[in-house]
């Protein structure tokens, strides 16, 4: 049966890297090409690219485990993400699109914001800089978690690499491959390969809970309504005014994430923003609804054939293994690595952006040839990757709690700033490094605190939800006191 995924497998690393070879041949001579792709994306390769760039191993792990686990009150994050990623689309999008290449082709978020406010431009690029290095080390670490979790799971002792566990070896393999196209290829690799691994995600989302309802030991064996669970099919069992906030406030994530929001800025065109929003948002909408039922419909398939599972949010893995030919679970697992590694090139590019851009050619080497700077991001990617590698080290780390944490921190720092700052003429240089810094802080002091888990002795509050909150409070009150 391995012998099957692994040619499955085989085959999948081989596309990524070749589609790497190709971006390299086309769009890495300078700083443009490799961090935006010349600006030249195709409207369905950039909503496939952003969409799969978000949603991550969480969409197949995270998502499904919580459903799984708890009922169909989870799916309170979707529905929150949905319309955050719409309204992500409607406000910032087009504005995105065009101020940044206004504003001296703007290749970052931090540039942008720097040229944006050049009164705060230094103070702006390295407060920045450091949140998105920080904050995407631990959600690239989120993601080689899901990778380690997924070869622990399908090959149970089967890869014999010397002094390495499945997980530790499913770590590493994941990280060179991605490794491999990213610093090969640039954002063209990245892009391009997303939108290929979206496809991927696409067609196994449809396929799974399909299988799982009407194949073999479905829906012929008892209705999924049959979970022994109450609540299990209610979308307000158990749910507290505080839970269901935290759920659908995940969607205020959208307006601060550097490697979704750095796609817009790299749409061909402002017209085709809209075109690329309607790609993105169907893409979506099929997506969590497959995720949703990959949990929903899988606790069902359990119970009904007595089967018991130590981890929920390996759920997608195993049924991959109980209910396809090898093949076949090898495009599932493919599917699975496409989600989870879509997202980690994408984080590792924008982290290396930020430290080429706002700091090596800022501090260290300002007349640093195109050639020189590229060059350094390669650089950079190996070393994000391999402060990532560090923290994914735990097996027992949930990946829907390292997205979370690292979720919120951006949401919080970079989604006031970034809407404000394109929409709010008024607002000054001093009010956005205030926003950037306390919606970070609040953040990181909330998760410290523990409030996150337990808030005032009841439900945890989500972090996101202060961090926001005293970000934007904190720009509208700067900005007003420092305006001219």
């Amino acid at each position: 049966m391995q012998t099957g995924i692994i040619v499955s497998l085989t085959l999948y690393f081989l596309l990524m890297l070749g589609i790497g070879l190709y971006a390299w041949r086309k769009s890495t001579d300078s700083s443009e090409g490799y961090l935006l792709a010349g600006r030249d994306l195709h409207p369905a390769v950039a909503a496939l690219s952003a969409g799969a760039s978000d949603m991550s191993g969480w969409l197949l792990l995270g998502l499904p485990g919580a459903l799984y686990a708890t009922g169909l009150v989870s799916a309170w994050i979707g529905i929150g993400l949905f319309v955050g990623a719409f309204v992500n689309w409607i406000v910032v999008a087009p504005r995105l699109r065009q101020q940044t290449e206004e504003l001296d082709n703007s290749l970052t978020i931090p540039e942008f914001l720097a040229n944006r406010f050049p009164e705060k431009a230094v103070a702006l690029r390295i407060t920045s800089a450091v949140i998105v290095v920080l904050f995407f080390t631990v959600y690239t670490a989120a993601g080689l978690v899901g990778g380690g979790k997924l070869f622990e799971t399908a090959f149970s002792g089967a890869i014999h690499i010397s002094g390495m566990t499945d997980y530790s070896a499913g770590i590493w393999i994941t990280a060179l491959v991605v490794l491999a196209y990213t610093m090969i290829g640039g954002f063209l690799a990245v892009s391009l390969t997303d939108f290929v691994q979206g496809v991927i995600m696409l067609l196994a989302l449809v396929l799974m809970p399909l299988v799982v309802i009407f194949g073999p030991g479905g829906a012929n064996g008892a209705s999924i309504a049959a979970v022994p669970q109450d609540g299990f099919l209610s979308l307000t069992y158990g749910l507290t005014a505080i839970g269901w906030l935290s759920a659908v406030t995940w969607g205020l994530g959208y307006f601060g994430q550097p490697h979704i929001i750095v796609r817009f800025m790299a749409v061909r065109s402002v017209r085709e923003v809209a075109t690329a929003r309607n790609y993105a948002m169907s893409w979506m909408f099929v997506c969590l609804m497959g995720a949703i039922g990959v949990g929903i419909a899988g606790r069902a398939y359990m119970a009904r054939n007595g089967l018991v599972l130590d981890d929920p949010e390996t759920i997608f893995v195993v049924l991959a293994n109980l209910l396809f030919t090898p093949l076949i679970t090898g495009f599932l697992y493919a599917a699975l690595l496409a989600a989870i590694m879509s997202t980690i090139s994408s984080q590792l590019l924008v982290s290396s952006s930020s430290l080429v851009e706002d700091f090596y050619r800022l501090f260290l080497r300002k007349n640093a040839s195109e050639r020189e700077a590229v060059n350094i991001g390669r650089l950079c990617v190996a070393l994000v990757a391999m402060a990532a590698i560090a923290i994914a080290g735990n097996p027992n780390s949930e990946v829907l709690g390292l997205v979370a944490h690292a979720w919120a921190g951006f949401g919080a720092a970079f989604g006031p700033l970034i809407v404000l700052s394109l929409t709010w003429k008024r607002m000054t240089g001093a009010g956005a490094v205030a926003g950037l810094a306390t919606g970070a802080l609040v953040v990181i002091a909330w998760i410290a605190l523990g409030w996150d888990t337990s808030f005032l002795g009841g439900d945890g509050v989500y972090e996101i939800i202060p961090g926001f909150a005293a970000s934007w409070l904190a720009i509208w009150l700067i900005s007003r006191r420092t305006a001219l």
